[in-house]
């Protein structure tokens, strides 16, 4: 009893230890993060005092269309309609790129296969694919959701492929050792978690464009954020388009930290 006891407290001493440094370091980073913040809305500010309202308006004018904007409900609608094709379109992009990856990466034959497919494919753009999108889908959240699903699939689909292509063949051989045979069992015992950092980081950074893609999936009149920059655009509101490029920053800011957050615990055994 008194060795377990003297290991638990023992145990809870070092934790103890290894959490208050990481409380400071995290305090310290946002420290610093806010300082490039207020620096960046002073350089802002400053290079507004020397550029007419219409080419670049001061923070405080922001500001204001922002409230109003807010207000008037104007925000909420767009961005509700942003995250109707948002979600599927980055759901389904990622889930198939990361599919494909895996397969193409492991299987040889498949990879050879649909090499020549792959590599027409890759270099066009996913706004080229707007006609089809108007043709097959028609001007709504489905064809702006195909938008964003062709962008996340090329990022997840390579981050995949190269994460299960390195995966390192001293883990296979220890796994055929252990009786591990089929390629079914080694994808999913060995594979897919020696390869789980890269998916991951594939997965994040298609996050990423998927709230870029978000404003070019918009462009050809389907309602949301991308939507009202546009018209703001037209009318010259810099100010309006700043204020719904700052939500769109925002939502990028929330989602990344949630994902960074799991991404954290999912690779905890490195």
């Amino acid at each position: 009893m008194a060795i377990d006891v003297g290991e638990d407290v023992g145990r809870g001493t070092e934790d103890e230890e290894t959490f208050v440094p990481l409380v400071g370091w995290d305090l310290r980073r946002a420290g610093r993060g806010a300082i490039g913040i207020v620096a960046f809305v002073v350089l802002w500010w400053l290079a507004s005092l020397v550029q007419p309202a219409y080419v670049l308006p001061a923070p405080p004018a922001v500001a204001t269309a922002f409230y109003a904007e807010a207000a008037s409900g104007a925000i909420t609608d767009a961005l509700a309609s942003s995250v109707l094709h948002w979600v599927p379109g980055a759901v389904v992009g990622t889930g198939l790129g990361i599919l494909a990856g895996i397969v193409l990466g492991w299987s040889r034959l498949a990879d050879d296969v649909s090499a020549p497919v792959v590599r027409t494919l890759r270099p066009v753009p996913p706004l080229a694919l707007i006609g089809f999108a108007i043709a097959w889908f028609g001007i709504n959240h489905v064809g702006a959701a195909f938008i964003i699903a062709v962008g996340a699939f090329w990022i997840n689909f390579y981050a995949t492929y190269g994460g299960v292509e390195g995966v390192s063949a001293d883990l296979l051989d220890v796994a055929r050792s252990l009786d591990v045979r089929t390629d079914r069992e080694l994808v999913r015992s060995v594979v897919i978690p020696a390869a789980s950092p890269e998916i991951l980081t594939g997965v994040r950074t298609g996050i990423g464009r998927c709230w870029m893609l978000v404003v070019a999936s918009e462009i050809f009149g389907v309602p949301g954020i991308g939507r009202e920059i546009l018209r703001a655009s037209n009318n010259l509101q810099v100010d309006v388009v700043i204020t719904y490029i700052l939500v769109l920053s925002v939502m990028f800011l929330l989602v990344d930290t949630a994902f960074r957050a799991v991404q954290r615990r999912v690779l905890a055994w490195r």
